[in-house]
């Protein structure tokens, strides 16, 4: 899966999420793609949310219910990566923002380049970190010391600092980001297909364990109550 197959825009929005949506449920009839790779053609991994679609679905329905639909569908892309059979990779490069954090932490191995740059803006710009519901699965793989910290500050991270925070499990040169993709692969594509699924299913249900008070279902409404606010008061 490649985002941003046009190189122009390297914000996430709802044709590029109908489009990832639209490949993994296709991937239910094939069991035999047991590997996906999510890039990215243009300059940067992604740069967040399209927040000017965000605007334009507020202004064409005040009352929030078209935005709602529109982070719910980010809900099902991050629930369809964590579920899907295949084993997800992640190629990260350039800057990986808000909804691109969020997706990127929903594969299974994340590989990033060594002048990535991270970070999380949603409190700087006035909203929740609601983006996928991926508050919760942040905080099972990085910890909630140091989310609460990067989520509260929204102060940029680098690639190390990733590295450290178990965001990425590896990084190397831009350069050679193809080669580590590919290391990964070879030994996967050789294993038993039925035992790799299986596995993957098992290490998705104990990370699940560690988000038993997961209330993502109720992030498309967070965020459409508070984007909405400012125009409900104005009419008042």
């Amino acid at each position: 899966m490649r985002l941003n197959p046009a190189g122009q825009d390297d914000a996430l929005g709802i044709a590029a999420i109908d489009a990832l949506l639209g490949l993994l449920d296709a991937l239910h009839d094939r069991p035999d793609i047991r590997v996906l790779v999510l890039s990215s053609l243009g300059e940067n991994f992604c740069l967040g949310a399209d927040r000017y679609e965000y605007q334009d679905a507020l202004t064409a329905d005040p009352t929030g219910t078209a935005l709602r639909r529109f982070v719910d569908k980010a809900h099902r892309l991050c629930q369809a990566l964590e579920n899907t059979h295949a084993v997800t990779i992640a190629r990260i490069h350039g800057r990986i923002v808000g909804a691109g954090l969020a997706m990127a932490a929903y594969c299974d191995l994340r590989v990033g380049g060594d002048t990535c740059r991270f970070r999380m803006p949603e409190v700087a710009l006035g909203l929740v970190p609601a983006w996928g519901g991926a508050m919760g699965r942040l905080i099972s793989e990085a910890g909630h010391a140091r989310i609460r910290e990067l989520m509260l500050t929204c102060e940029p991270f680098d690639a190390e600092t990733a590295l450290r925070l178990r965001l990425l499990q590896k990084v190397v040169p831009v350069e050679e980001l193809d080669r580590a993709v590919d290391d990964w692969i070879r030994p996967l594509l050789r294993r038993a297909p039925e035992a790799l699924v299986l596995t993957k299913r098992m290490l998705t249900g104990y990370a699940r364990a560690d988000r038993t008070a997961d209330v993502g279902l109720l992030d498309s409404h967070l965020l459409a109550s508070m984007l909405a606010a400012p125009q409900g008061r104005e009419g008042h």
